[in-house]
């Protein structure tokens, strides 16, 4: 088993384990909006690229809801087949979740006729974290490549605290994460990116 493999093992069942000891009262509180210098950093008019949760997942409908009732866009990540590269489409109503529909990786995403966009930020799941914004994904590559081929856009990750890591590997392609935000605090200089 190489070092990414056993890493993600470990941080998922450290995801998974702190998720399930939360009530579920606090979990519908985490991440219910964007703390004020993240909002900041996302000015009126753009579009904020967000994920449909998955298991254990930082949750973030809390967030396209927010953005979408203060004048931003938001856009989900959408595939075509399993294959193909990942494009984000626009999510008219964040909250009518019945208008997504299951991608080929089994994450809702908006239908084929919503608009492609390219999102102004990037908020991303991952797996784990190092405070200097190293990010360990799911494996598969696909917010590695779009962000590879969108280098000016700002990704943020999203996480809970039990996903931080001391140190990760770091491989040519992988690119610094702005931030990363979990219940507990952010970690990195939005000051810096705004």
């Amino acid at each position: 088993m190489d070092e990414k493999t056993r890493l993600r093992a470990h941080y998922r069942a450290a995801r998974r384990d702190h998720v399930a000891s939360l009530p579920e009262g606090v979990r519908r509180l985490m991440f219910h909006r964007p703390p004020a210098v993240l909002a900041r950093l996302v000015p009126e008019g753009a579009v904020v690229g967000l994920y449909h949760p998955t298991a254990a997942e930082a949750p973030t409908l809390g967030y396209a809801r927010w953005f979408a009732e203060h004048g931003r866009a938001v856009a989900l990540p959408w595939f075509g087949e399993r294959e193909g590269a990942m494009t984000f489409r626009r999510w008219d109503n964040p909250f009518a979740e019945d208008s997504l529909v299951e991608g080929p990786w089994r994450a809702l995403q908006p239908s084929a006729e919503a608009e492609e966009v390219v999102p102004d930020v990037v908020f991303v799941p991952l797996v784990a974290f190092t405070a200097g914004g190293a990010r360990l994904g799911q494996g598969g590559g696909h917010y590695d490549r779009w962000l590879g081929a969108h280098p000016r856009v700002p990704a943020i990750g999203m996480a809970w605290d039990c996903q931080q890591a001391q140190m990760l590997p770091v491989e040519p392609h992988d690119r610094a994460l702005v931030a990363v935000v979990t219940p507990g605090r952010i970690h990195g200089d939005l000051e810096m990116s705004a």
